[in-house]
């Protein structure tokens, strides 16, 4: 290992050790007043908690919820994320045969799933203006890449400054083809054999509403 190198680990023991190692590795960005953290709710919250407080820059949500095949739900066909954008995968549409109709029915029942969770989590706070931002979104891993393309989508209408995407690991093609739509993409572990986001944490609990708040207001009790 060359000197200065951040040391990568085989997994990561859970959420908060993965944010802690990308807090190091996004260290040029640390106390930045023009540089955000969203966070994808709600596996990315406990990352993005670690990484904003390693950089001491403010940690907002960002919701985005998968569209999936009906009967099928563990397949996407597509994403909707916070302010409205749709990304809709046209080859799985295409290959499944699936009408507009059902399509609009998944998308209308998780817009309401995103407002209800936009509430619970910001409660009556503004969304943050982020033209003119560093903003580095984050999530605990990639599998297909859909939640965060539609994450990146959403922000990029917004103009910021500039588009940073933050993951522990990623499947090496969603890596690949990712890098090439944001201004940097930084993810220490992108195995080929990728199979799920779980294999690369040794722990790997579904994350509650609740902790998502907890982290919410722990993130800005510390920034006041």
């Amino acid at each position: 290992m060359q000197a200065g190198q951040i040391p990568i680990p085989r997994r990561f023991s859970d959420r908060a050790e993965a944010g802690r190692t990308l807090g190091e590795s996004l260290a040029k960005y640390g106390g930045r007043d023009d540089a955000v953290v969203l966070a994808l709710a709600r596996g990315g919250v406990p990352v993005g908690f670690e990484i904003a407080r390693a950089l001491s820059v403010p940690l907002d949500v960002f919701v985005v919820r998968k569209l999936g095949v009906p009967g099928q739900e563990e397949l996407a066909f597509g994403a909707i994320a916070s302010g409205g954008t749709r990304i809709l995968n046209q080859d799985v549409i295409r290959h499944l045969g699936l009408a507009s109709d059902a399509i609009d029915a998944v998308s209308e029942h998780e817009r309401r799933e995103l407002a209800r969770r936009e509430l619970l989590y910001r409660g009556e706070r503004p969304d943050r203006d982020l033209a003119g931002s560093i903003v580095i979104l984050v999530d605990d891993g990639l599998a297909t890449g859909a939640s965060m393309r539609a994450a990146i989508a959403a922000v990029r209408v917004q103009r910021p400054a500039k588009i940073v995407v933050a993951v522990p690991t990623a499947a090496l093609e969603i890596y690949t083809a990712l890098s090439a739509e944001v201004d940097e993409l930084v993810c220490p572990l992108r195995p080929e054999d990728f199979y799920s986001v779980s294999l690369w944490y040794d722990r790997f609990e579904q994350v509650s509403d609740d902790q998502v708040r907890r982290l919410l207001e722990t993130a800005r009790a510390e920034a006041e």
